[in-house]
């Protein structure tokens, strides 16, 4: 594979197998550069390509009694529900968890089960099942804990549920710390020991396997709201959007665009998605982050009452809240992201020396600090640990990383510095002393010079095919649409347009987009950088010249009309 240097970007280019690319072109009806992007992706069989464009249920989706415990777990539901048994399901306040616990609620009601649900608030309850609740549940005559999207760090609650008398059974999908806790039963693809072989659900995804066992016995059809959730939930929390995660996706969102709730009307609505098609895209962009928003900054009970809600006026009432929570949301975000900036820019983080970025303050909510370190991730090109110090001396955080560096292997070699840790390879959580910061930073430090390279540490750009500007028909966006649903390990489509130039000088939006229209081939096109203001000076340079622009092509719908434009990444002057 050959390399480009961009202005911030070194540019990964695909190798062209021509005749590949015409046998696969001839073969599916694809644009040119939509080939070559099944290749570049490594599907050059028939079977390879039908299996990635053709979702099969019969493929795709294994048997739920393959998940570990998934029988024990039904079995123990169906005999609380038919003996009357307090059930109480005990969620997380992201996306994830509201959505589990919606579908958890919209699952057992109409089987007659006695049901309540807790979701712990981010600040007063922190993460997961706490030993109180277990307690609090006990005393409130519950039988039955139904953990969803958490569970399989909760040692104590365990412990406390078996002495008290409750059947704990836990679904999750976060991996295990070596050992799991002493429950009932444990439902999550990521035990060692679990044959279902698909390992990369949401949390929402395990709790409906366990549902759909369920309803499988009872010979009954699951409420069609599950796939609205299911999807929600999936494309939220930034899981694999492969396989299994795939074809549930797809079907959810066909479901979405032909029946639309109450609470999906809303969403929308809020986050000014007119199109009539919905995409994994806009659910990921403008309807996730908007329910993300009651966990991060309020309640997140309320955003199961709104998912399931049927009374227009009160789905309507929280919308608003939501709408305002998440331009809050955003308010916040930014501010921190521009402090984090600022101490870059004034070597106060030298990333000359250092390659792991860490900061904390006691006025960064922790309920957003995640958001940021995607951010920095995506600005830096470093792992990035931010955190919120509370009153007492605790140094909470969330971290991301890049593909090259494990994230949850480096906290796992660091695990006597902390009180608490989980998640995943590229992202996870933790609690910590704030004396023990400067440890940590340390040891991460010394972890990532030995294990990464130079080139480990260049921020990069994978490119999927090269593409002209002639290309960009509405056959080449219809074929794309065959690539979909876009997310975690099915990222859109990158191409690379060479020697095209500008038709007009370049423009500075908002001090922070740079618009300009470019012409080759015949065809002029609009490209606009979003957030790359430093491209600005270079391109007013460049005039007339000839240069290469890495970008998305995507479609813009404004008043009636749809044009295709394209969403720059980066640029490459000659």
């Amino acid at each position: 594979m050959s390399t480009m240097q961009g202005q911030k970007y070194l540019w990964k280019l695909p190798v062209e197998d021509i005749q590949q690319k015409l046998d696969i072109a001839s073969r599916y009806n694809l644009s040119f550069p939509i080939a070559q992007t099944l290749l570049t992706r490594g599907m050059r069989t028939q079977e390879a390509i039908d299996a990635y464009l053709f979702s099969s249920y019969e493929r795709d989706v294994a048997h739920a009694s393959l998940m570990k415990d998934a029988q024990k777990a039904v079995d123990r539901i169906v005999y609380a529900i038919e003996h009357q048994e307090k059930i109480l399901i005990c969620g997380d306040y992201d996306v994830d968890g509201i959505t589990s616990s919606s579908m958890m609620l919209a699952c057992l009601l109409p089987l007659g089960a006695k049901i309540n649900f807790f979701l712990p608030h981010r600040v007063k309850d922190g993460y997961g099942l706490a030993v109180k609740t277990v307690e609090r549940a006990a005393a409130n005559g519950y039988k039955v804990i139904i953990t969803v999207d958490n569970g399989i760090t909760a040692f104590d609650a365990a412990t406390a549920a078996k002495k008290l008398g409750i059947d704990l059974i836990i679904t999750d999908h976060h991996r295990a710390h070596g050992h799991v806790p002493d429950a009932f039963a444990i439902v999550n693809p990521n035990q060692e020991d679990c044959s279902y072989p698909f390992k990369v659900l949401a949390g929402v995804g395990v709790s409906f396997k366990l549902l759909s066992l369920l309803y499988e016995q009872k010979k009954l059809e699951l409420p069609p709201k599950v796939y609205e959730l299911l999807m929600l939930g999936t494309i939220a929390d930034v899981v694999p959007l492969i396989g299994e995660n795939r074809f549930w996706v797809r079907h959810g969102l066909h479901y979405v665009n032909q029946v639309e709730s109450l609470a999906f009307k809303v969403l929308k609505q809020n986050g000014k998605v007119t199109k009539e098609s919905i995409s994994a895209t806009d659910i990921g962009f403008s309807i996730a982050p908007q329910i993300n928003a009651l966990g991060r900054l309020q309640d997140a009970r309320d955003g199961v009452k709104f998912l399931l809600g049927t009374n227009e006026d009160e789905v309507r009432t929280v919308g608003n809240v939501l709408l305002e929570l998440n331009e809050a949301r955003k308010e916040i975000e930014r501010s921190i992201y521009n402090q984090v900036v600022k101490e870059i820019a004034t070597k106060k983080i030298d990333l000359e020396h250092e390659n792991v970025i860490i900061a904390a303050s006691d006025s960064w909510p922790p309920g957003v600090i995640g958001l940021v370190a995607s951010r920095l991730v995506s600005a830096y090109g470093r792992p990035t640990l931010l955190f919120h110090l509370t009153k007492d001396g605790i140094a909470k955080g969330s971290c991301r990383s890049i593909p090259e560096f494990n994230m949850f292997e480096a906290l796992s070699l660091n695990k006597d510095l902390m009180i608490s840790f989980g998640g995943h390879t590229l992202a996870a959580g933790l609690a910590l002393p704030v004396s023990k910061l400067s440890v940590l930073k340390k040891n991460l430090e010394e972890r990532v010079a030995q294990l990464l390279t130079p080139e480990d540490l260049t921020q990069k750009i994978a490119l999927d095919a090269q593409a002209s500007l002639a290309d960009l028909t509405k056959k080449f966006v219809s074929d794309m649409r065959h690539l979909e649903p876009f997310g975690n390990e099915n990222r859109q489509p990158s191409f690379y347009f060479k020697d095209v130039c500008m038709v007009q000088p370049p423009q500075l939006l908002k001090d922070q987009h740079v618009k300009c229209a470019i012409f080759a081939d015949g065809v002029i096109k609009p490209v606009i950088f979003f957030n790359r203001p430093e491209l600005f000076e270079p391109l007013l340079e460049q005039k007339e010249k000839p240069f290469h622009v890495a970008a998305q092509v995507t479609e813009n719908h404004w008043n009636g009309k749809v044009s295709i434009e394209l969403s720059g990444i980066d640029v490459a002057l000659i």
